[in-house]
């Protein structure tokens, strides 16, 4: 089972993509800070990490994943609430591979997320 973290400020937020992802098969873990989400991945890399650019660090968070052993294998979502060509090239810099776009909800997650329809 695939290893997923959320890194995201929002008690809410994680909780309703906690669920979600879940039932899409990935082991999920939550971070409400950058500090919490590196000390998470020094512990173990997830495989997935959705890192919430309102989070304050998010993007040295990205960048010290990066620089961890087997960081340059990590899927990191950078997530943003408008795709703005700035915050979103500064993500790209830091290491994020993709972004994704807030608020989303159960389509889009699955859409993006299902294990079953990549395999």
């Amino acid at each position: 089972m695939k290893r997923l973290m959320i890194a995201d400020s929002s008690d809410v937020v994680r909780k309703v993509a906690h669920k979600i992802l879940s039932e899409l098969g990935y082991t999920v873990s939550e971070a409400s800070t950058a500090r919490e989400a590196l000390v998470t991945c020094d512990a173990q890399l997830p495989d997935v990490i959705i890192v919430d650019s309102g989070i304050d660090g998010a993007l040295d968070l990205i960048t010290n994943i990066r620089s961890m052993p087997g960081g340059a294998e990590i899927r990191i979502f950078y997530c943003v609430i408008e795709a703005d060509l700035k915050t979103m090239m500064r993500g790209k810099r830091a290491g994020a591979s993709d972004f994704l776009l807030k608020p989303f909800d159960r389509q889009i997650l699955t859409k993006i997320f299902d294990q079953r329809a990549a395999a």
